[in-house]
């Protein structure tokens, strides 16, 4: 049983070691950097990439729907973050996933 606290004790300073250093080097970073700028942009390439690859190559439960319905999904969903609610992700994902469930009950 000791053996445990002392294991869970060091994946705690483990990971608070890691934490810290972090914080302490992040001060040293300019977020207006061009290295920062170019760092979102790749970040946002991949979700724009992922979210691509989600409606034209869906896989699982999405797989059984249509294009044209995973694309109206991404509408509403596009619609209700950001022009019904004012960037909300949750009332975005919601109204999506609604607007799918409800094309394939329909459809």
């Amino acid at each position: 049983m000791a053996e445990s606290w002392v294991l869970l004790a060091l994946c705690g300073l483990a990971t608070y070691a890691w934490r810290g250093l972090g914080a302490r080097l992040s001060s040293e970073i300019d977020a207006e950097s061009e290295v920062f700028a170019w760092i979102s942009c790749v970040a946002y390439a991949m979700i724009a990439g992922l979210i691509a690859r989600i409606l034209v190559m869906p896989t699982g439960a999405l797989a059984e729907t249509t294009l044209v319905e995973r694309a109206l999904g991404s509408a509403v969903a596009l619609g209700a973050y950001f022009w019904l609610t004012r960037r909300n992700l949750f009332a975005g994902v919601f109204a999506g996933a609604a607007a799918v469930w409800l094309m394939k009950l329909l459809i």
